[in-house]
């Protein structure tokens, strides 16, 4: 089997800055220090909702979050979703009940070539094609990057 690629989704990017989410924080912490040198890509879409969800009811100040968003984009390769990812995350909602902004997370990083989307909003342990989304939360969680 060839390598993973592994794509962090918006809710591991909040966990590894909200020092009150207890072990979230520090899991999340520790997974995007271990895939920081390792293929992993995060999406556009992933940053923009970093940014908005923080920034929202002022949870972080505006130039705080942008900072972080910034250090991110030089830290990992940054997709961004094109037309055809949009059509077959309204297919996948269709067809799948994903919700949409789900769905084209999901697009997004299979045409990214990512194996392992790792998120806590999605079905742990549903496989689309070769994308695995995986609950880097759930108990017995296991990163494996050799």
């Amino acid at each position: 089997m060839n390598e993973a690629r592994f794509s962090i989704d918006t809710n591991i990017l909040i966990y590894s800055i909200d020092t009150d989410a207890g072990r979230k924080h520090e899991e999340a912490c520790k997974l995007v220090d271990a895939l920081a040198d390792k293929d992993c890509i995060l999406t556009l879409q992933a940053l923009a909702e970093f940014f908005h969800a923080v920034t929202r009811k002022n949870k972080m100040p505006v130039e705080e979050a942008a900072a972080m968003v910034k250090d991110w984009m030089e830290l990992l390769p940054v997709v961004v979703a094109d037309g055809r990812a949009l059509r077959a995350a309204m297919r996948l909602k269709e067809e799948e009940s994903f919700s949409f902004w789900d769905a084209m997370i999901v697009e997004t990083t299979k045409a990214a070539g990512v194996t392992r989307l790792l998120t806590e909003d999605l079905q742990d342990g549903r496989v689309l094609g070769t994308l695995h989304i995986e609950n880097p939360f759930k108990d017995g969680f296991e990163l494996d990057l050799a």
